[in-house]
């Protein structure tokens, strides 16, 4: 069942270590097949080196395992209620990769500093609100789903396709599994822009608007001329 989605979620989450993104299994990428309601995600605590497609865990959009043998990763139930909410998205990326989790642990957004961050961003990366206690107690990674849910009201989750979970990591998406690994790369790469724009000047001002919005646009928007057709 799935046999490409399954390879797709395998290489990609390989290439979580190829791309300087995970520490130890601390990582997980999933991906859905839109037609069937099925979502393929890594299996909890496999190291990246014996992951295999058929590692890789199927289920439904309820959680409930379609096929697989190993348990699916505990970050499940976030992935699948940003499944639900987020109905564009196919892939989604999960890591502690260290600027991006430097500003979730701060609990700051990364501000669109320059226009590396506006080819990949639509402006600053929003970071939620904690969860409560009694949140973390009833359903910590489904409330972690919630929050950021909550977060993105009134936000477009393809212009927008990441976000910082307070206290915790960053987690991003996209229309594809290769786009949403690309994203998370990309969102680590600007994390660790901003850190190093501040050291060298802490005034260092966020980019002008305008200029965000041309560097989104010729990429992103519907007359966007960025590489080829």
């Amino acid at each position: 069942m799935l046999d490409q989605l399954k390879a797709q979620v395998c290489k990609a989450n390989c290439d979580l270590v190829a791309s300087g993104l995970v520490t130890l299994t601390w990582g997980n990428i999933s991906g859905i097949d839109r037609a069937q309601g099925m979502v393929v995600i890594k299996p909890s605590g496999v190291p990246y080196a014996d992951l295999t497609p058929d590692c890789m865990v199927v289920l439904d959009l309820g959680g409930r395992i379609v096929e697989g043998t190993l348990k699916p990763s505990s970050d499940t139930p976030t992935h699948l209620i940003l499944y639900r909410a987020f109905e564009k998205i196919g892939g989604i990326v999960h890591t502690h990769s260290r600027h991006a989790t430097m500003f979730a642990q701060a609990r700051r957004e990364i501000p669109c500093l320059g226009t590396t961050h506006a080819d990949h961003f639509y402006g600053a990366v929003p970071v939620t609100r904690p969860l409560c206690e009694n949140e973390v107690v009833e359903d910590y990674e489904g409330w972690t789903g919630h929050v950021i849910v909550e977060r993105f009201a009134g936000l477009d989750p393809l212009a927008m396709p990441a976000v910082l979970v307070a206290g915790h990591a960053p987690f991003a998406w996209g229309p594809t599994v290769a786009k949403a690994l690309d994203n998370a790369i990309a969102l680590e790469a600007v994390a660790e822009m901003a850190i190093g724009s501040w050291k060298l000047d802490e005034r260092t001002p966020d980019l002008e608007p305008w200029v965000l919005e041309k560097h989104y646009q010729r990429k992103h928007g519907p007359a966007a001329y960025y590489g080829q057709k």
